[in-house]
């Protein structure tokens, strides 16, 4: 009885903190109420899927609103006319389902949702299906989605998904077709522009996340190679996500 009024006592908990996150999240970035209720639905899918599927890290469900969706949302201040966007890497569908639910109800809005774990794209399908929100998603490796020469973007996005090199690695053929690119990154952005200009002539712009104090968002619009990284493309994003 005593574990069954504390189960129900801690349940009674993570909704309140999800409640104040989500009253949080919204104030800093403001949505229609028709957003908002694609973003319920979303948040309501993912909870239940993670308890099968490890989709963000557990330590940060309760803060999932404050933490990873006004994280997304804040991209669209950043542009807040593309339509068209690619995200690399999806993994729990930040920032690329949070997108898609926010441009629902802009005409000839579309993200693509690039995600090479098949547990992981089946929620993303899944999510894009119970949100009604405009996207498709391509299960395959980044490289064989960008060599298989897809619409044009206005937009490439990833989170958390690999150092600054490999990230150009994978997205310059993108960049170079005319699409501009935002990059989510922690403190050691300006570590890894420096590394990253060893091989890559690059024209960045860093906007401060409004979302977390030692986070930035980088935007770029021109990337070339001076020379291959040194590093292989295929094994530096194999394994865990990188941090941001």
């Amino acid at each position: 009885m005593a574990k069954a009024v504390a189960g129900q006592m801690s349940g009674v908990a993570i909704q309140a903190n999800l409640a104040a996150g989500k009253r949080a999240a919204l104030k800093l970035c403001p949505v229609s109420r028709e957003t908002e209720a694609r973003l319920d639905r979303f948040v309501a899918l993912l909870l239940q899927w993670q308890s099968t599927t490890n989709l963000i890290a557990p330590s940060t469900l309760t803060t999932i609103w404050s933490r990873h969706i006004a994280d997304s949302l804040q991209l669209l201040d950043i542009a807040p006319s593309a339509q068209r966007w690619i995200d690399l890497g999806s993994g729990g569908g930040f920032p690329g389902i949070v997108l898609a639910c926010a441009l629902a109800d802009r005409p000839d809005s579309f993200v693509r949702l690039v995600e090479r774990n098949a547990k992981k794209a089946a929620f993303l399908r899944e999510a894009l299906r119970v949100t009604a929100a405009p996207g498709t998603v391509h299960l395959s490796e980044i490289e064989n989605f960008v060599d298989s020469n897809p619409a044009a973007a206005d937009y490439i996005t990833a989170r958390a998904l690999a150092p600054l090199n490999v990230l150009l690695a994978l997205s310059g053929p993108l960049i170079s077709r005319g699409a501009k690119a935002l990059f989510l990154k922690g403190q050691d952005v300006e570590v890894e522009l420096t590394e990253a200009t060893k091989y890559w002539s690059v024209r960045s712009k860093l906007h401060p996340s409004r979302t977390n104090p030692e986070g930035w968002i980088l935007e770029i619009d021109q990337v070339s190679a001076k020379e291959a990284p040194s590093i292989g493309v295929a094994s530096a994003h194999d394994g865990k996500r990188h941090s941001s």
